[in-house]
């Protein structure tokens, strides 16, 4: 079929470029032309009719309603032509899904309404929060206001640029163009002018810079000034907070219409942040979230003061009236936690107060006062009462009547709460008041929260209530249960005996007196930490069970295996039929009762195989032909993909229906060994054939290998015995015989069952001779000959003479004379007769074969595919409808610089171990390899060294699909439409048409030229002959297309990739522009968008335009086919946001699919889109969804082991995590993509991510907080599942995950967070709580909770008062904090990261294989990767909160094999691990010297053990994941490279990489920008290093046990004299050490002289040791480093001064040491015999154990060079 361009009347050779219809040209043979439906909403765009004539602009017959609109408001012109198609497509597929359309050749006016009532229901909404009436006049005698409205809304959008993130912008802007609109088709008369009215602004491209530039402008502005994200937030407004001033009624005033530009809001700094202020602080997590910290701080109050008081059961101790009073003290605290909260709220939040905003002072103000005064009233209250009580003795009436005043006060102080109770248990009505916009319902409400438009009636529905709220009470139960009883309890008796502890002997100078109760505090540190954290844990837990609960009931897992398959198959093809296929039904009767119970019953018995109708298919129903050509279509995909052998293709097909078999042909791989198995019960089993036959029949495929081994072997010899010969009458009496003899069923009687498997022997040897390469008719005559004698002497039970059979016609009449039997009889059919031989093999399959086959296919992949999606099948799906009736979608995919498809030189080239891209593919992929090679001999390549030249393209292609690429996302997305076009085919298909596709479309006869491109449209296959003869070329199933799929598959389907920078890697000739071509060029439905940069005059002035582009097949070249201009530079905020927010506007359909980089798709999956989009239609709860949420599959997990452990951890988050997540606690978000979003709902409302700043760096996830927070409803579905590529190498991984935590530091500080944790029910905040930030926040208190530990234990040890408790206090100090602490670090470590997976693996792979998974990770020192990953997170997400400093980091998504040098390891993790691990190391060591309780050892490895692992894992672990890690010569050059880093020094275009000096500017650049709070922690947090100066001075022993303050100022004078001399020899290295070396030498000489004196000095007069050197190193530099830190927070000053320089020194002296402590064991370990091979053996055991020779990867010891 050819594809002819819209060719516009006399206007020139050159045809308009169109996207998907040729809109201009109705005339055109364009598939898509020929609907109906598309002719409707074309005549329905050209009703203009009456509409007032737009002065100054050409007006033909031609042109529509949105050349009007263009006309009149200034819209650009290539705006106009997107959008008319965009309006024209959403109004076609509309009308397509229509139940019965009253007419259809014309647009049914339900239609354009139902499209409107969607485009504008925000703004709807907006005018209903505002109190503004809509500008939208009613439609129902005029339809054609629906499509102008429509219409004007997606012109608008179209060209709104950066503004589309703004979506309260866009229902101002819209609102008054609509007024506008409205005079003009109304003809309303200008009553100044007297003129017919006319817009506020009109003529070229009036729209652009009368509205969007000016906007646009102000938030450039502001972006501008934002320093690129790293100056407060609370100084420059963002995207959200533009648009957030349109939420104000206001804004009509303030701005006007037209715009007024001299407005303070289009002035810098005349207009401040509106709605929020994001603050960076910590106290965000109290403030977003305090309801949740209100519950834990009341519960741990309760608990100690019923734990302090009582000794028994606390149910019991609060019978006591004294314990029941105390408790009474939690409403005093709750009160001062209100008091708190308002003080943060106004803290944080004064930025909001302006002159229009007056009543939020007032609020701010007075909540304060109010719960101060509570704070105050219950104090006295409490007070009162025990007054009272002291003064009665007893439990008086007067005591008792000032309790119940108490309880009185608490009641009023609780009606809040007890209202939100009831508000929750009927969540209708709370979303009824928070949805109406009643004035009265304002002033109610104003005391609680202020006014917003997003957040309004986000409760649930009652069921889903109940669900998730019975989660979280049982969850709590346990929480609480735990904590009292292993926490808290515990810790009241030791916390006693330490309190009334007298008489310590302090070993340092103590500044107060009673300070063992600073010891308490140090034992509950820790205690406190874990309680508030916990819950964490308790979620991992209980979410691993709901989640494996859930996934059985959603019949997840059920098909694990192909021998499960197997069991299944047989009920594969109805269930395909049933889920893939249209149902037949009436439109009435769609979606009623009835029909539903029907699906639930056809289930139930497809899932258990009940029913006659599900027991067999057979061979002659269209089902079975549909579902073999489906079937056929996947595997030959697979062999296109090269995950298949040509022998597994013939193992797996269902050839077509040839040779008269009669029953199902099943695929052989089902079929293997049933024939031996059924004639070795033929040959023991002794009775009747009834009896034979019913024991077979009992397997059906063993039935149907019998048959079909017959038939097949009848029709094969009799054809290749010639006919009209007497030996072809003698085989055909032969079978006459045995039919007869079956159908009386005497065949057990006449014939010998022994017999039988001779004549199978005989039989298989006559097949391998008819399959060999080279046929020796000789051979084949005498095999024949041999058959013969069995069939006709051995076999029958009676022995006929001669003469006998050849009465019979059993022999021949008359004897050959000096030739054999079968001689001349023997004709076989040529080569050529493909159909022919593959029935041949397959025959040959079924009777040689006596294995089980359970490991075909032998690729992991392809068994997992096979058995994902055939299990699919069996799971609750909707309907699938006809793809013309099915919703049409888009994917979207960004695009920078990444790799499109891996050039000559990137395979080729080696690493310094000698490997290259291609050689490492080769060994991981070793059986694809063997595939590829397969293929491409088969395409006529004779030897392998052949690829690079013949194959060049397909072997680059075949690398590039096993990388993350363009070209493998690419491949993948446009699966969805080649599953389009055949799903359309068999919509439409007839029987017969069917019946030909099952005779063409087996893979047996595909076209096998492996390229995955083109779809086989220019040639239509040949009917088969009689021979089954059909040429491979042209038997594409795609052949028997009619042409319409193709015009169908793109009226659903669009795949747009935002190539931003496209335009200027064509200018620069990038050879990625030309692989970006390449696939436009073989994937018709592909469109390209980037951002065009063109100089304007002579200036620096540039215009920037949104272009569109596609590959035209028959001009044979890339075409443009949208130009829309652009306000100004695209990227003001993030930039993949920005990039997607400009593609968006080519996107198509009702939904979008997000796509990145890093994924793909497979064509299994793409089948059942279909039945996803249908998602749209149900409800889920109260609400439809919104966003679908789409499984996930990692493909990158077999690299390494490493990569195994991130697969493992994202998988069971990407399944059992969402799958929680969404059902039952409702609160799933946007993770990422491979999401489907409803795009109309999504476009209105602000698009598919948010783009400001550095706030939304993590752009995802605010998609899922806009959706939950404007009413979406986000759902989960496993039924589908995308590939997704992760990191495989620890630096990438940690730079990935380095990004994420720094999100979500962002995320804590944002409106979204906040208004989600005060917007959510209780139960929702919980989970939405402890599924984002919680998380992370969460991670970093397990940090702290060490840190709080072994400086506590520190602090016991070093002050004496360790030595004192544990001579005079209870021993069971140490037992508390012992269990209290390691087992919750250790449940930290091993079940809160494993037992998801465990649980997922358990549910999908089995419980042996999970365990056995977790074992082998275990083994592979997974547990140390989960803990180096903790710090990872953890020092990102507090940095982050702290100082800012979040940025995007490029992982590279490459392979991972190169050794990575110490330096670039340093560099990366110095920060975030080395310097942690050091310190926690040194704490330990200095404990295990001065501890009390480390003389028993058992006692201090219990004490410290994960304490120590901690250590280890973040020291060691960038070596132990780091290919050749433990290499000597390796480890020696790479500290040889870390020495000439640090000592290079720094210049202007050094990178960090280079020189030390440039890194760490870099490393401590957030200090620079960070506010003054941030600056204030960190010298906090940095004074914990003098703490061992002060600790250690004191047990030298030149201090003589002297506890004196003098002690430790003296040790002062150390610190100075080893400053003045670090300064000394500096300076004379600077100055003297490049011309006059010996002054140099000197000053050293002198040094060491002065150093050398002290010592001796210090040695003879004093009581100093020589051990107190070493001793005084741990104790003064640790003080060095505090001293640096403290003095980097002043580094903007510093800088200027000339201390900088030594400051430098200092550092770079400091970092040279950490590199000596961090290099110093895997100096050890590098020494060790075996460490090396154990290490790479641990790293690649993954890849190892699927065929990587490790062993050459490592050394570069190739033995072939290719």
């Amino acid at each position: 079929m050819s594809h002819h361009y819209s060719r516009p009347p006399s206007t020139g050779p050159q045809p308009t470029p169109y996207n998907i219809i040729p809109i201009n040209d109705v005339l055109s043979d364009h598939p898509s032309l020929r609907f109906a439906e598309v002719r409707a909403a074309t005549a329905a765009l050209l009703t203009v009719g009456e509409l007032p004539v737009p002065p100054d602009a050409t007006w033909t017959r031609s042109s529509d309603l949105l050349d009007w609109l263009g006309a009149f408001f200034g819209f650009q012109r290539d705006n106009v032509r997107n959008q008319r198609e965009h309006l024209l497509l959403l109004l076609a597929n509309y009308q397509m899904r229509l139940p019965q359309p009253d007419q259809i050749d014309s647009l049914d006016p339900v239609v354009s309404r139902k499209l409107r009532k969607k485009l504008l229901k925000n703004y709807c909404s907006w005018c209903a929060y505002l109190g503004v009436t809509p500008n939208l006049w009613p439609t129902d005698r005029d339809p054609r206001r629906d499509l102008l409205y429509s219409a004007l809304y997606l012109l608008i959008w179209g060209e709104a640029a950066n503004l589309r993130f703004m979506p309260e912008c866009l229902c101002y802007i819209f609102h008054h163009m609509a007024r506008d609109l409205n005079r003009l088709v109304d003809g309303f008369i200008d009553d100044y002018t007297g003129q017919p009215a006319r817009p506020a602004f009109s003529g070229e491209n009036a729209f652009l810079h009368n509205v969007v530039i000016p906007i646009y402008q102000i938030v450039k502005v502001e972006a501008d000034s934002s320093g690129g994200g790293t100056k407060p937030h609370s100084k420059w407004r963002n995207y959200d907070d533009i648009n957030e001033y349109f939420w104000s009624r206001d804004v009509f005033k303030r701005i006007g219409w037209p715009l007024d530009l001299s407005r303070g809001f289009f002035h810098k700094g005349k207009v401040g942040k509106t709605g929020f202020v994001e603050q960076r602080s910590f106290l965000n997590i109290y403030r977003s979230f305090d309801r949740l910290w209100v519950m834990l701080i009341l519960y741990l109050q309760v608990a100690i003061i019923v734990a302090w008081h009582g000794d028994k059961l606390p149910w019991k101790d609060l019978q006591v009236r004294d314990t029941q009073i105390t408790c009474l003290t939690v409403f005093i605290t709750w009160a001062g936690l209100r008091f708190f909260q308002s003080l943060l709220d106004a803290g944080t939040q004064y930025g909001l107060i302006s002159r229009e905003r007056p009543f939020l002072l007032i609020r701010m103000v007075l909540k304060t006062i109010v719960s101060a005064v509570w704070t105050l009233v219950f104090s006295i209250l409490y007070v009162r009462i025990w007054n009272q009580k002291d003064r009665d003795k007893r439990w008086s009436n007067a005591a008792n009547q000032r309790v119940t005043t108490f309880l009185y006060a608490s009641a009023v102080f609780l009606l809040p709460e007890v209202l939100a109770i009831a508000l929750f248990i009927i969540p209708w009505v709370r979303n009824f008041l928070e949805k109406s916009n009643w004035k009265i319902l304002y002033a109610l409400t104003w005391w609680f929260q202020s006014r917003s438009f997003v957040g309004r009636g986000l409760r649930e529905g009652i069921f889903d209530n109940v669900k998730y709220s019975l989660f979280w009470v049982g969850l709590l139960a346990v929480k609480f249960t735990f904590s009292y009883f292993l926490q808290i309890q515990p810790m009241v008796a030791p916390t006693k005996a330490i309190y009334h502890l007298k008489g310590v002997e302090y070993t340092w100078h103590e500044f107060f007196s009673r300070s063992n109760r600073f010891a308490v505090v140090v034992l509950w540190l820790p205690v406190i930490l874990i309680y508030l954290m916990d819950i964490q844990i308790w979620y991992a837990i209980f979410s691993s069970f709901t989640g494996a609960l859930v996934g059985l009931f959603s019949h997840l897992g059920e098909i694990r295996d192909t021998r499960q398959l197997r069991l299944r198959f047989q009920f594969f093809a109805s269930a395909m039929q049933f889920n893939l296929m249209p149902e037949e039904q009436l439109f009435q009767e769609h979606g009623t009762m009835r029909v539903k119970f029907r699906n639930f019953w056809q289930r139930l018995k497809l899932r258990y195989g009940l029913g006659r109708p599900y027991r067999k298919i057979e061979a002659n129903q269209v089902e079975a032909r549909r579902f073999a050509l489906i079937w056929n279509k996947i595997i030959t995909t697979f062999r296109e993909e090269d995950i298949l052998s040509d022998h597994e293709v013939l193992l797996l097909e269902l050839p077509p229906d040839v040779w008269n078999v009669g029953v199902v042909r099943w695929p052989c791989i089902l079929l293997c060994n049933e024939l031996s198995l059924a004639l070795s019960r033929a040959k023991e089993l002794k009775g009747p054939d009834r009896r034979l036959w019913r024991k077979i029949c009992k397997n059906e495929y063993r039935r149907c290998a019998v048959i079909e081994a017959y038939y097949g072997a009848k029709h094969l010899l009799l054809t290749i015995v010639k006919e009209q010969t007497e030996e072809h009458s003698i085989l055909s009496q032969l079978f006459i015989d045995f039919e007869d003899s079956m159908r009386a069923e005497k065949f057990t009687v006449e014939y010998k069952m022994p017999v039988l498997p001779k004549i199978h022997n005989s039989l298989k040897s006559l097949l391998k001779e008819l399959t060999s390469t080279k046929k020796d008719m000789t051979k084949v005559v005498n095999q024949l000959q041999s058959l013969y004698d069995i069939l006709v002497r051995d076999f029958p039970s009676e022995k006929k003479t001669m003469d006998q059979l050849k009465q019979a016609g059993l022999a021949p009449s008359r004897p050959s004379e000096g030739r054999l039997f079968f001689e001349n009889a023997v004709e076989l059919p040529g080569e050529e007769n493909d159909v022919y031989y593959r029935q041949v093999k397959r025959l040959q399959t079924i009777l040689a074969s006596t294995d089980s086959m359970s490991n075909v296919p032998k690729n992991i992949e392809a068994r997992r595919r096979i058995t994902f999606f055939s299990n699919s099948l069996f799971m609750n799906m909707p309907r699938a409808p006809q793809v013309e009736k099915m919703m049409a979608f888009s994917v979207l995919t960004p695009y920078y610089s990444e790799e499109v498809v891996y050039s000559k030189e990137q395979l080729r080239s080696e690493n310094e171990d000698g490997v290259s891209i291609l050689f490492y593919l080769q060994k991981i992929y070793a059986d694809e390899w063997t595939n590829f090679v397969e293929r491409m001999k088969r395409q006529g390549m004779v030897k392998e060294e052949e690829i690079w030249d013949k194959g060049l393209q397909e072997l680059r292609l075949w690398a590039s699909y096993r990388g993350q690429t363009l070209s493998r996302t690419v491949r993948g997305m446009m699966y969805y439409y080649k599953a389009l076009e055949m799903l359309t085919f068999l919509d439409s298909a007839a029987e017969v048409d069917i019946r030909d596709g099952r005779e063409l479309g087996s893979v047996s006869s595909r076209r096998q030229d492996g390229s995955p491109h083109g779809h086989g449209r220019d040639s239509i296959g040949q009917s088969p002959t009689s021979s089954r003869t059909v040429s491979r070329v042209n038997s594409d199933v795609s052949a028997l297309f009619k042409g319409h799929e193709y015009g169908t598959a793109l009226m659903k389907f669009t795949y747009v990739v935002a190539c931003q920078i496209y335009g200027s890697q064509k200018a620069k000739k990038d050879p990625r522009a030309d692989e970006i071509l390449y696939l436009m060029k073989n994937n018709e439905a592909l469109r390209v968008a980037y951002v065009d940069e063109v100089e304007k005059g002579t200036g620096n002035e540039k215009e920037y335009y949104s272009v569109l582009v596609k590959y035209d097949q028959k001009l044979e070249k890339e075409v443009e086919i949208y130009r829309i201009r652009l306000p100004g530079p695209l990227k003001l905020g993030e930039g993949k946001p920005e990039n997607q927010n400009h593609a968006i506007i080519f996107t198509r359909g009702d939904a979008v699919q997000t796509i990145d980089m890093n994924q793909d798709s497979y064509f299994e999956e793409a089948l059942k889109l279909r039945n996803l989009l249908e998602e749209y239609n149900r409800h889920y709860g109260i609400r439809k969804p919104t966003l679908l949420g789409v499984r996930e599959h990692v493909f990158t997990g077999s690299v390494s082991s490493l990569a195994w452990f991130m697969s493992a951890q994202e998988t069971s988050f990407v399944t059992l995590g969402q799958r929680v997540l969404a059902n039952p606690l409702k609160v799933r978000m946007h993770y990422g993509h491979p999401d489907v979003f409803d795009r109309l709902w999504f476009i209105t409302r602000g698009g598919i991510s948010k783009a400001s700043k550095t706030i939304n760096i993590s752009e995802d996830i605010f998609a899922g907080f806009n959706c939950t927070l404007r009413g979406g409803n986000v759902t989960h579905h496993e039924y589908i599942q995308v590939g997704k590529g992760r990191d495989v190498g620890l630096n990438q991984v940690s730079m990935f995950e380095a990004k994420v935590s720094s999100g979500n530091g962002e995320q804590t500080l944002s409106r979204d967070v906040y208004r989600l944790g005060h917007r959510l029910d209780f139960f929702r905040m919980l989970s939405f709580f402890y599924t984002t930030v919680g998380f992370y926040f969460n991670t970093m208190v397990v940090v702290l909770c060490v840190y709080a530990f072994v400086w506590g234990r520190l602090y016991l040890a070093v002050s004496g008062l360790e030595s004192s408790i544990r001579s005079e206090a209870d021993s069971t100090t140490n037992a508390a904090l012992v269990t209290v602490l390691n087992q919750q670090f250790i449940i930290q470590l091993g079940l809160f990261t494993a037992l998801p997976m465990i649980i997922e693996n358990s549910l999908e792979l089995g419980f042996l294989n999970a365990i056995w998974d977790f074992i082998k990770m275990q083994l592979q020192l997974a547990s140390m990767f989960y803990t180096f990953s903790m710090g990872t997170k953890a020092h990102y997400y507090g940095r982050t909160i702290l100082h800012g400093g979040a940025k995007y980091r490029a992982t590279g998504r490459g392979f991972v094999v190169q050794h990575k040098s110490f330096a670039e390891n340093y560099r990366l993790y110095a920060r975030s691990h080395f310097i942690k691990g050091i310190e926690i190391g040194v704490i330990l060591c200095v404990y295990a010297s001065y501890s009390a309780i480390s003389k028993n050892s058992f006692v201090y490895i219990a004490l410290t053990i994960s304490s120590w692992f901690l250590v280890v894992s973040w020291i060691l672990s960038p070596f132990v994941f780091n290919p050749s890690g433990f290499d000597w010569l390796k480890t020696y050059y790479d500290f040889e490279e870390f020495m000439n880093w640090i000592w290079c020094p720094g210049g202007i275009s050094v990178k960090s990489e280079q020189s030390w000096e440039v890194w760490w500017e870099e490393e401590t650049d957030h200090l620079r920008t960070t506010g003054l709070w941030g600056k204030v922690l960190e010298i906090i947090l940095d004074l914990r290093y003098f703490f061992f100066q002060f600790g250690i001075v004191y047990h030298l022993h030149i201090a003589s046990n002297n506890t004196s303050i003098l002690v430790y100022l003296l040790s002062w004078i150390c610190i100075v004299a080893a400053v003045v001399l670090f300064v000394v020899v500096s300076h004379a290295r600077n100055k003297y050490s490049a011309k006059k070396h010996i002054y140099y030498r000197m000053v050293q000489a002198i040094t060491i002289v002065l150093v050398i004196a002290a010592v001796v000095v210090l040695l003879e007069f004093t009581n100093f040791k020589f051990v107190d050197i070493f001793t005084s190193m741990v104790a003064f530099f640790p003080t060095g480093w505090g001293i640096i830190s403290i003095l980097l927070v002043f580094k903007p000053i510093l800088k200027r001064t000339a201390m900088w320089d030594t400051l430098r020194s200092f550092a770079r002296f400091y970092d040279v040491l950490f590199g000596l402590v961090v290099v110093a064991p895997l100096a050890v370990l590098t020494w060790l015999p075996g460490i090396p091979e154990m290490q790479t053996r641990i790293l690649f055991n993954e890849a190892f154990s699927r065929g990587l020779q490790i062993s050459r990867i490592l050394a570069g010891k190739k033995t072939h060079t290719n």
